[in-house]
């Protein structure tokens, strides 16, 4: 009999969020590549559009959408589901009571950031009720719950008090995230020069967007700046953001909710990618950085430091974050100051980006089920 893995995605019937929808999908289609043999991935989705994801052995559509199935799994109503293998690439999981010694049930779920208890404000209510609610009950059910970075698990056990069943398993660029064929035509649609800096952030105070601007007014540099990462009706707000710094709001070009063939676009017309941001998160945007060999200067933060190790520039003194402008604003000018600062950082950059791989974290999640 073989073991049937399945796997909650949700995230591919109603995405909330694009990063975590791209996750859901590469994960599951490495876990198809990577499955031993006599196991096999099913599938668990609320109804909506039909799932799009070859090599499933089973997809099991439940009777409610994304919205409501949120809700009945944050009150622990489970009904329907079924037992056996679940493993969910978000929080959102049917965490109930199940016995694992006997029935060989499992449960486990995964947290990306840690925003809803670091930065509460930034978010709704009712949002940070519900990743509350849900970790509340996956510390009383989960068997497991998986962490992109060791940072992270200690952070999580800090905030949470959740030890003892943590794993670290980290997440990757899109396997298909590479620089289109039409890129420059992609720049020239988006309005965005040849050659250009890029900053990740938006208007929330934990991105640091306004540290990135900072910086780069301290380093002097005089070229067009991209931001990555914000949302729409946030351009006003972060033009104006700009020109507190000292910048010019027209060097400065905000394209929100853009595509990942358009970011690969910017990416491959950047010198530099400057990620300010101290909260405890997966970066996303600086991985797909690394992938493309583009250089990165970040703010020393726990996450950055583990995932970009010695792939860029990792400065400022974690305990110090008045001197986080300064520092970036160092770096930034001295990786500018020569070509071949620039061709070094973009070496180290894709030394260290080949070291995440979805087939990676997949066997990984693999031998954790096992290990249960």
């Amino acid at each position: 009999m073989s073991v049937l893995l399945r796997v909650v995605l949700d995230q591919l019937i109603t995405a909330t969020d694009p990063d975590l929808a791209m996750a859901s999908g590469e994960l599951t289609r490495a876990l198809v590549q990577t499955a031993p043999s006599g196991c096999a991935v099913g599938a668990i989705v609320p109804t909506g559009r039909e799932l799009e994801l070859d090599g499933l052995a089973e997809v099991r559509r439940l009777g409610m959408g994304r919205r409501e199935l949120a809700a009945a799994w944050q009150l622990g109503v489970t009904a329907g589901v079924g037992g056996g293998l679940i493993h969910s690439p978000t929080l959102l999981a049917p965490l109930a009571r199940h016995d694992r010694v006997n029935d060989h049930d499992q449960t486990v779920v995964t947290l990306w950031d840690l925003l809803p208890w670091e930065a509460p404000d930034e978010l709704s209510r009712t949002t940070v009720a519900w990743h509350k609610g849900m970790l509340k009950r996956a510390r009383k059910h989960a068997d497991a719950i998986v962490v992109p970075t060791h940072a992270m698990a200690q952070r999580l056990e800090q905030v949470t008090g959740f030890s003892g069943r943590t794993r670290v398993i980290a997440g990757a660029a899109a396997s298909d995230f590479n620089v289109p064929v039409d890129a420059i035509g992609r720049r020239r649609t988006l309005g965005i020069p040849e050659t250009v800096v890029a900053l990740v952030g938006d208007t929330r105070p934990s991105s640091a967007l306004s540290v990135a601007f900072a910086a780069v007014a301290a380093s002097g540099i005089d070229l067009p700046l991209v931001v990555l990462e914000a949302g729409d009706g946030q351009e006003p707000a972060i033009v104006d953001m700009a020109e507190a710094a000292g910048i010019s709001g027209t060097r400065v070009h905000v394209r929100a909710d853009i595509d990942a063939a358009d970011r690969a676009a910017i990416l491959d017309a950047s010198l530099l990618l400057v990620a300010p941001s101290r909260r405890a998160a997966f970066p996303w945007r600086v991985v797909e950085a690394l992938t493309l060999s583009v250089p990165v200067v970040a703010v020393a933060s726990p996450d950055h430091r583990e995932v970009i190790v010695d792939g860029g520039a990792v400065v400022g003194d974690p305990e110090d974050a008045e001197s986080d402008a300064a520092a970036l604003g160092d770096a930034i000018a001295q990786a500018l100051a020569t070509g071949r600062d620039l061709d070094r950082l973009g070496v180290l950059s894709g030394d260290r980006g080949r070291a995440f791989s979805w087939q990676v974290s997949a066997d990984r999640v693999w031998q954790l089920h096992a290990d249960l």
